[in-house]
């Protein structure tokens, strides 16, 4: 409820509040326009002279920003100094979690990720074995970073995270080894490790750098080896009471012959459009997996600027470095996104691919010959997007995931189509953009997110996950 307006225009900030408000918009500016000098951040704030140079002696004293160079013709005196954020003021971890493998992402303070790389885990081992490698990788990135201990963690894991706890629900739905591992980082780090379901994450990397970028309300449809959603609505990401919001597998739809039950999808949503499903609409239409190629899972792709190390990790390049003091600086080559964050890396994926994926892809490629498929996965498809459709009229749908991003702006008209005979309700369809690293960028933004509420003050509110 809006308060009244003479009420509201009444309000006035006390004094420490105004600061926190004034440091934490200068902050932002210095995060989403690069390094600025005085005159600029008061051109840009609209406070006064005196007010903006006592916040950057404030935010200097705290070592959030330094002078990273000069600007101007004469490029010397205190007007031409350039003020850019302290990026190596805290160093943050990403890690997206699947069935037999873990990405670990080290990033700064401003989300730029230093390095990253993937790590298998066996199958045959145990629990306790699959938590002592993770929590190895963890170590190994920190290493390669530099960073000598994170400031926040941020942990994408398929499954239900109970919103009173903060910990995975539904254990018979996960990897053990993931909650062992999340316990493990918890005491044995002593920094805030925030866990949020990985689709919950894609979600949030879509709406900042992908296809949701234009929206406040939308709906992620993930389609990988199983199915899911996450659903932000007016800006927010809505979790639910028990965490469940979007366990779309579990949804009663024609055509599977069965109905889900309280202990497994099958006969849901998921006997549909799961990878499984998926592979055996393929073979009815005469597509096996020997008809699609796809490249080894994991496997990083060299670009200039951003080579992949020796096993799988990415260094960071010279053309993204930060400045001798850790501050931001401004790059030509490999830069980061309006907000700081890294674009995704070509060819850098996650493991754990489901089949399905290079089968859709493989239609795609086909033309005409896989139109029938296609066509018949986006009727499966238009199901579920019709329920969800009905129920919160999102306006907008983002087919995310490895079969959703194989599947491309294809399929999405494909569901379109669909979806357009099943309901009334206007929504644009659209192919996820943010490619395979969705659930690890969205991993790093939360604990950007996080960090910066932590150190520059939590002037304003920001939806982040839970710890």
């Amino acid at each position: 409820m809006h308060a009244p307006r003479a009420a509201a225009a009444g309000r006035t900030a006390s004094p420490t509040t105004a600061r926190l408000i004034n440091d934490r918009l200068a902050l932002q500016l210095l995060q989403s326009e690069g390094p600025l000098t005085a005159g600029q951040l008061k051109s840009l704030t609209g406070l006064s002279r005196p007010t903006v140079a006592d916040l950057v002696e404030r935010l200097q004293e705290a070592g959030l920003i330094a002078v990273v160079g000069e600007s101007g013709a004469q490029r010397r005196g205190p007007n031409a100094r350039l003020y850019g954020i302290v990026a190596d003021r805290a160093h943050l971890v990403g890690l997206d979690l699947r069935t037999h493998s873990i990405t670990v992402a080290v990033a700064d303070l401003l989300g730029r990720v230093r390095t990253e790389h993937t790590v298998a885990i066996g199958p045959d081992g145990t629990p306790d074995t699959a938590v002592a490698t993770a929590l190895a990788a963890v170590d190994k990135a920190l290493a390669t970073a530099g960073a000598h201990a994170p400031h926040t963690i941020a942990v994408g894991a398929p499954g239900l995270v109970d919103p009173a706890t903060g910990r995975l629900a539904g254990t018979d739905w996960t990897s053990s080894w993931h909650v062992g591992l999340v316990g493990a980082l918890r005491a044995r780090t002593g920094v805030v490790v925030l866990l949020e379901n990985e689709v919950n994450l894609a979600a949030i990397a879509e709406q900042r750098h992908g296809a949701a970028g234009d929206r406040d309300t939308f709906v992620l449809l993930w389609l990988g080896h199983g199915t899911g959603a996450a659903v932000v609505l007016d800006g927010a990401l809505r979790r639910g009471a028990s965490g469940g919001t979007g366990e779309i597998g579990f949804l009663p739809v024609p055509g599977t012959g069965a109905l889900p039950s309280a202990s497994g999808c099958d006969g849901g949503f998921h006997s549909l459009a799961g990878s499984a499903a998926i592979c055996a609409l393929a073979a009815e239409h005469g597509l096996s997996p020997g008809d699609a190629t796809r490249p080894a899972d994991g496997v990083n792709d060299p670009s200039p600027g951003n080579a992949a190390g020796s096993e799988g990790t990415n260094e960071p390049s010279s053309g993204n470095a930060a400045g001798a003091d850790g501050a931001n600086e401004p790059s030509s080559r490999n830069a980061a996104g309006a907000d700081g964050m890294h674009e995704p890396t070509p060819g850098a994926e996650a493991t754990d691919g489901p089949p399905a994926e290079s089968l859709v892809r493989a239609a795609v490629a086909a033309g005409d010959a896989g139109a029938a498929f296609l066509d018949a996965l986006a009727a499966r498809i238009a199901l579920g997007v019709a329920a969800v459709s009905a129920v919160l009229d999102p306006g907008c749908v983002v087919l995310g995931g490895e079969v959703g991003r194989g599947g491309g702006a294809e399929l999405a008209d494909r569901v379109t189509g669909h979806l357009a005979r099943l309901s009334p309700l206007r929504t644009d369809v659209r192919a996820g953009a943010v490619g395979g690293r969705a659930v690890l960028l969205g991993a790093v933004l939360a604990a950007r997110d996080a960090a910066q509420n932590d150190l520059f003050g939590a002037a304003g509110p920001e939806a982040v996950p839970r710890p």
